[in-house]
């Protein structure tokens, strides 16, 4: 997901609205909230640390099931507490932070599979990445400031710009509805204010009051809501090319409570990429030996923890007496912990896993049941060079640019390291019944149906002449330990994130359904960010900690402590 010129205008709107009253900058806008506004990036950054647990405890075994972004820093956190996880994984480190090279070519050329695009307002993920030294740069979205030029091509008409003013009236004309929908409908100026001084009792009451108002309302109707957008063609305009990947009308029909998430906390702002590929992260935290540890001898990783290598798949979880959990892995091997914490995306639950129905209350198998998931699909190619830098002679312009259309491509990616070094074309990247168009073709055929789209953008432009590798694919829905990209809430899905979201505390549930608790994007209230995977780690590590008699230093109150002052809206359910 990313902005293509919506909160530009946003920000300049609210310097004139709102001018500083003195020289001191603007505090940033960052993930901080709506529904939980804990400071998730405070506390990791207090000198007191995350928490302890009794010296009695330590040692203890807990289980991490998912070996993603969430489940590498639940079971990293753990570590430094003195428990020893033991992580399993059914597929390889890094879940859908997937990183791809091309075979046959230089390794340094990658394809992000998954996650691509990280915004500076994830701090609580960019924590972990500055901890691990990795490099990042600006991504080039559409219309960014290091895009070299954007082409948004749409019935038929292609448009070439640099900047949003090349564009046509008609998309400032979308950008101005989507922001009066916005101030209008969301109260989007008082709520990013709110967020950016990080001042809770405004926030709570702003979207206690949204959520009530538009928990029942698609993404769609919200816009139609809007005098604004009386146009249909104005609404089509802004769901094909207005912002996001392509467009953001494949999620039309989820709540609009989903996309105010992402605009009001910068989600879809200045991305930037990692460097070598965001895999890395995972694969860094796997090995890393941090400075300060608990009960463990210095030089510590979760890779010597488990011999270098992960347990395999988990095929069943049940609980036995005790209230342990046990687990069954792919290679037979059984095993009971008193904790567990899972990660993966949670339809495995209810396939892939053979659970007992009193692994979970009841309320939460509805919510997992009905987690949405949406679809999403890429295809990359290795190019000889950034050849769509060269200048056209008959245009003067790029010979290619970043590309947003209708046609079956819907947006179209150009990456490179520099003018002498082969570089990567993201041919297309859709989501939901795009992605499902391209389901049934191969890697091979994909390609060959978005030459021919781009071809019809690009008529002087070859680019099969470039390409120096065989493409690289993914359709999330089709992989068998994730069956879709992420969660997005439908319209009435609020009362049911509630509960996953809020499972790390479980004072109040009953005795013998405690000890498992759930982590993850999707559990999150922003799936589809690695954010989300970061902060549902964390609760879930304050809840294995608090699970084993451990608490938090005064000074660094987890989200847990605070828990009651910050719980999300709790909607009626009679």
């Amino acid at each position: 997901m990313t902005s293509t010129v919506p909160n530009v205008a946003h920000d300049a709107r609210e310097a004139e609205q709102h001018p500083p009253t003195d020289a001191r900058p603007e505090p940033t806008v960052t993930m901080f909230g709506p529904d939980f506004p804990f400071a998730y990036d405070d506390w990791l950054a207090h000198p007191a640390g995350l928490g302890q647990i009794p010296a009695t405890e330590h040692g203890a075994e807990v289980a991490v099931i998912g070996g993603g972004l969430s489940g590498m820093i639940a079971a990293r956190e753990l570590m430094r507490m003195g428990l020893r996880p033991v992580v399993y994984e059914a597929d390889r480190i890094g879940g859908r932070l997937r990183t791809e090279t091309f075979e046959g070519c230089d390794p340094e050329l990658t394809a992000e599979m998954g996650a691509m695009r990280f915004p500076p307002s994830s701090t609580a993920f960019w924590h972990y990445a500055d901890l691990v030294g990795l490099e990042s740069r600006p991504f080039p979205n559409p219309l960014a400031p290091g895009t070299p030029s954007t082409v948004v091509d749409l019935k038929g008409e292609t448009h070439y710009a640099r900047t949003l003013e090349d564009l046509p009236p008609v998309y400032h004309r979308v950008m101005e509805a989507w922001n009066s929908a916005l101030e209008e409908g969301a109260e989007f100026g008082a709520m990013q204010r709110a967020i950016r001084e990080r001042d809770v009792p405004r926030i709570r009451e702003i979207w206690s009051r949204l959520v009530e108002r538009l928990d029942n309302r698609t993404f769609y109707g919200f816009l139609c809501d809007s005098p604004a957008f009386s146009s249909f063609r104005d609404r089509e305009i802004f769901g094909q090319v207005g912002f996001g990947t392509g467009g953001w009308d494949t999620d039309f029909p989820n709540s609009i409570l989903e996309i105010l998430r992402v605009v009001y906390t910068g989600a879809d702002d200045d991305h930037r990429l990692i460097v070598g590929g965001s895999r890395q992260l995972p694969l860094r935290l796997w090995e890393d030996e941090p400075q300060k540890l608990v009960h463990w001898p210095r030089g510590t990783s979760l890779s010597s923890l488990h011999g270098g290598r992960t347990r395999p798949a988990v095929t069943r979880l049940h609980r036995t007496a005790g209230n342990r959990i046990t687990v069954t892995d792919a290679d037979g091997d059984v095993r009971t912990y008193r904790a567990a914490i899972f990660t993966a995306q949670s339809w495995l639950l209810l396939s892939r896993i053979d659970c007992d129905d009193d692994l979970l209350p009841i309320d939460h198998w509805t919510a997992v049941e009905r987690t949405h998931y949406m679809e999403s699909s890429k295809l990359f190619v290795p190019v000889d060079r950034p050849f769509w830098l060269d200048r056209d002679e008959r245009t003067g312009r790029d010979t290619m640019s970043m590309t947003l259309t209708d046609r079956m491509t819907r947006g179209t990616y150009l990456l490179d390291d520099g003018p002498d070094r082969p570089a990567v074309i993201c041919l297309s990247y859709t989501w939901c019944d795009d992605s499902l168009k391209w389901l049934p073709l191969s890697a091979r055929e994909r390609m060959e149906v978005m030459l021919k789209s781009l071809r019809e953008i690009y008529p002087h432009v070859d680019i099969r002449r470039h390409i120096i590798g065989n493409p690289v694919t993914v359709s999330w829905e089709n992989e068998p330990w994730f069956m879709g990209a992420f969660k997005a809430n439908l319209p009435g899905h609020y009362r049911y994130q509630r509960r996953l979201f809020t499972h790390f505390v479980q004072d109040r549930l009953p005795a013998d359904r405690r000890g498992l608790f759930l982590a993850g994007d999707d559990i999150s209230w922003t799936a589809g960010w690695a954010e989300g995977a970061v902060q549902t780690a964390l609760n879930a590590v304050w809840g294995v900690m608090r699970h084993f008699g451990g608490v938090c230093d005064p000074a660094n109150p987890g989200p847990g402590d605070l828990f009651d002052a910050l719980a999300p809206v709790e909607l009626p359910e009679d």
